[in-house]
């Protein structure tokens, strides 16, 4: 993920110029004196949480009912699989769904179709070792069931720059759709700092709306804690400490100041304050992973996923909502299959695989 110099980009005509030689001299400069502060890439200002939102809480994970899950694996290098999965009794799952994935070095698919009709895909491109290119598209039967997105992410040795459009469209005459830039830039060893601006325009008879928020990062030998502060009033913060090498854990906080009917600012009166805080836990077992979270609106969750033989795993979930007195479970089983001569060519070369830009 190396910076491109200067003279990569200038033609041999202009490299005798003084003009230019200054401002390369300068740039050169600028560089050596960045290089040596020894700073590191601080991630995309989308996962600035990651540690807690996506590794210790379980709420992308949740699931009720019974689910089952069967993947075949034909191949390792190039990656490709076939998934089929069933679901019962679970609101939010498809009864059946079929997906497939194909992945390279450079190069990275997914699609997944279920019984309704409903078509997802998503795709990366590795254009080179810092620049990729994401695209992320859904068709449902219906009108206004279509969706398309694209994410062009750059990461350099100390920032990334990304760039992201949801429904882009100039059909109507104009420019529609939602687009979100973000810059995320290093400060020192520890401290990252960025902003995150919205520029969204529905239809070409609204008017265009534009937000800009702000955020940082500070890591530590052990622990990360981040923030952001959103233009429409939001604040969120979250902290994230390794307690033992296979114990995380993760406080997550939102505060929303909406103004309400009275007007009266981001702080007064008539402004309607809304949070919530939640608290995490991950522990990691030689054959197992625990995670269990408590948010202060009263919901216990935990989820157990447990392999209890190479091929198969289960996967235990559950959540109680203490004010509403209501709970859910669900329990899941993944089994994964592969031709003899793959394991074993995979068991082989599982060390020196290339890795897939997922």
């Amino acid at each position: 993920m190396g910076d491109a110099k200067m003279e990569d980009f200038l033609p041999p005509y202009m490299e005798g110029n003084a003009v230019v030689r200054a401002i390369r001299d300068t740039w050169s400069s600028f560089s050596e004196r960045r290089e040596a502060l020894g700073l590191s890439n601080p991630g995309t200002v989308e996962n600035i949480a990651r540690e807690v939102q996506k590794d210790v809480f379980l709420t992308n994970y949740m699931f009720t009912g019974l689910r089952a899950d069967w993947t075949r694996s034909l191949s390792v290098s190039p990656l490709f699989q076939y998934t089929h999965s069933f679901a019962m009794g679970s609101p939010g799952l498809p009864p059946y769904g079929f997906s497939t994935i194909f992945g390279t070095p450079k190069v990275f698919m997914q699609a997944n179709v279920d019984n309704d009709g409903q078509l997802t895909a998503q795709g990366n491109y590795r254009w080179t070792n810092a620049f990729i290119t994401k695209f992320n598209a859904q068709i449902a039967p219906g009108p206004g069931q279509a969706m398309i997105q694209v994410n062009n992410d750059f990461t350099s040795k100390d920032f990334t720059a990304s760039l992201k459009s949801i429904n882009p469209s100039m059909v109507e005459g104009g420019l529609t759709g939602i687009f979100i830039g973000s810059y995320l830039q290093s400060i020192t060893p520890s401290l990252a700092l960025g902003l995150e601006g919205m520029w969204q325009r529905a239809a070409l008879n609204a008017g265009p709306e534009s937000m800009l928020s702000y955020c940082a990062k500070y890591k530590g030998s052990d622990w990360i804690a981040s923030a952001q502060i959103q233009a429409q009033g939001a604040i969120s913060a979250s902290y994230w400490r390794r307690l033992t090498e296979k114990v995380e854990a993760g406080v997550d906080l939102n505060l929303q100041f909406a103004p309400g009917l009275g007007g009266a600012g981001l702080m007064g009166n008539g402004s309607r304050k809304e949070g919530t805080a939640t608290a995490g836990a991950k522990y990691d077992f030689r054959t197992s992973t625990f995670k269990a979270q408590l948010d202060s609106s009263g919901r216990l969750s935990c989820l157990v996923e447990k392999r209890v033989l190479p091929p198969v795993q289960i996967t235990f979930a559950g959540e109680m909502d203490h004010f509403k007195q209501q709970a859910k479970v669900g329990l899941a089983v993944s089994i994964e299959t592969a031709p003899e001569e793959f394991m074993n060519a995979a068991q082989s070369s599982s060390a020196s695989a290339p890795s897939v830009p997922f």
